[in-house]
């Protein structure tokens, strides 16, 4: 079993889209399509695989918008924790309040739960819910490497003041489902740089060791 992953940092908010290609098939997964994606579109083609799955680990506008678009290129169902729906429906809305344009929803939804095991050619993708910077916020893991969205961040974490966010939650998800996962794991987030488990774990100053629980 191995998965490559492919990163595009793209748009105003410099957000991580990635790509999860199954070596052995071909097959890959596109996670949290926002800003341009007609260039998630050409790097596909580029890769010469064949999307089957498209991924989101929440439903804030960033992540979200440009989902249709990619899934009009490359129909596959859209993966998304029920919590977040009501989000994903005010794509639009939540575009207008920092100036952004109208976007609509990606199609062929299908619901995401904890623990779920999702299949990617020979590979597999295991969904952990970690609500706190959305109520359906998800981590996708495979093997070593894990897709945290916004829910951590090298050196930070992610917003929980936005409408459905809540820093209890979100302080419990990573320490109480992310950190013990093991401190080898590689988190890739929404935006930024990797990271690792065991260096947020040590030194992360909302959330790591020292760090008093509110």
């Amino acid at each position: 079993m191995a998965l490559i992953l492919e990163t595009l940092h793209l748009g105003p908010l410099d957000n991580d889209t990635y790509l999860w290609i199954d070596e052995a098939t071909r097959e890959a997964a596109a996670v949290d399509v926002g800003f341009e994606p007609e260039a998630a579109v050409r790097a596909v083609v580029d890769a010469g695989v064949r999307v089957t799955r498209l991924l989101l680990t929440h439903a804030h506008y960033d992540h979200a918008c440009g989902m249709l678009e990619f899934q009009r290129a490359h129909p596959a169902p859209c993966w998304l924790h029920p919590a977040d729906r009501p989000l994903l429906e005010r794509l639009t809305e939540q575009g207008a309040a920092f100036d952004f344009p109208p976007a609509d929803p990606p199609e062929d939804l299908r619901d995401l739960e904890d623990g779920q095991v999702l299949s990617l050619g020979e590979s597999r993708i295991e969904v952990i819910h970690t609500p706190g910077h959305s109520p359906g916020g998800v981590c996708f893991r495979c093997g070593d490497d894990l897709l945290v969205g916004d829910t951590l961040f090298a050196g930070s974490i992610g917003r929980a003041d936005l409408p459905g966010g809540s820093f209890e939650l979100l302080e419990r998800s990573i320490r109480t489902r992310l950190f013990p996962l093991g401190d080898e794991l590689r988190c890739h987030p929404g935006h930024g740089p990797a990271t690792t488990i065991g260096r947020e774990r040590r030194t992360n100053p909302f959330v790591g060791e020292g760090v008093t629980i509110r």
